[in-house]
């Protein structure tokens, strides 16, 4: 079976006239971008980024390199799941890399990670973010194939990731946890054996000069999402989900962008416009 040591690099920058382009972009299997579509309402570029292949399989290296230079904005999406499939003695690992300068924005926000039966896999992921400069990243966890008997089952799953504001580390988090153990914390939170995680982190000067966006923030958990909402040090936020599938956990994350935007219009760029 292939494996694959797929790359993505993606470099925005402004133009004079203030739209952003790519001005870099080099991609290998099983990376594959969409066309770009400029949002001018919300001045920034939409960008999909489309796995071909079935999923991600024992061997595969995948590496991201993302920055966005002062005055651009960029939003990375994708249009599908990435699903980890399962791996026979074997394991995958994901890297990525986001830079944001002053002056710039970026979100990141994929579609859920899926792992099945028998998958190993880690996720590496270092923020960099100069003051001045803003962030939303999500990173959406669904169990396996409820139906098939697989939530819960992987072999091995890591998920790491490192942010900085200017040159501090502001959050650092780890999630290496049996699927025993996810399962325990889903039935405390009453959602079932389809529970769905999301872990987000907001960086935003825009934000944190006005924060009567947290109350109604906050209100979201109800009707089956918990949602806590907690400060970083030095600036930004971590706000975490949980909720009973995945069709309640993507709602919940769409009124959590529809309550940023009112303050950070960047986030009302519409992820499925392609």
């Amino acid at each position: 079976m292939a494996e694959f040591n797929g790359h993505l690099v993606l470099q925005a920058e402004a133009r004079a006239n203030g739209r952003t382009v790519l001005a870099a972009q080099s991609f290998r299997a099983p990376f594959h971008l969409s066309k770009p579509y400029w949002d001018e309402d919300a001045r920034t570029l939409l960008v999909q980024v489309v796995n071909p292949t079935a999923g991600i399989l024992a061997g595969d290296r995948l590496e991201s390199e993302i920055a966005v230079a002062a005055g651009a904005s960029l939003l990375v999406t994708a249009p599908s799941a990435s699903r980890l499939f399962q791996m026979n003695g074997g394991s995958a690992e994901c890297r990525q890399h986001f830079v944001v300068a002053k002056d710039a924005w970026l979100e990141v926000m994929p579609e859920p990670l899926v792992p099945h039966r028998g998958c190993s896999y880690r996720q590496v992921t270092r923020v960099e973010v100069e003051p001045g400069g803003g962030l939303f990243f999500a990173d959406l966890l669904m169990p396996g194939r409820v139906g098939h008997g697989e939530a819960w089952v992987w072999d091995q799953l890591t998920l790491e990731i490192d942010v900085r504001l200017g040159r501090e580390l502001i959050l650092r988090e780890r999630l290496h946890q049996s699927g025993e153990e996810l399962r325990a914390m889903a039935e405390w939170a009453g959602s079932g054996p389809g529970a769905c995680f999301g872990n987000a982190v907001l960086i935003g000067e825009e934000l944190a000069n006005d924060e009567a966006w947290k109350k109604p923030l906050v209100a979201l958990h109800r009707d089956g999402l918990w949602l806590g909402l907690s400060r970083l040090r030095l600036g930004g936020w971590s706000l975490k989900m949980v909720a009973p599938d995945g069709i309640r956990l993507r709602q919940g994350l769409r009124e959590v962008r529809q309550i940023l935007a009112a303050r950070s219009p960047r986030l009302a760029c519409d992820p499925r416009k392609l």
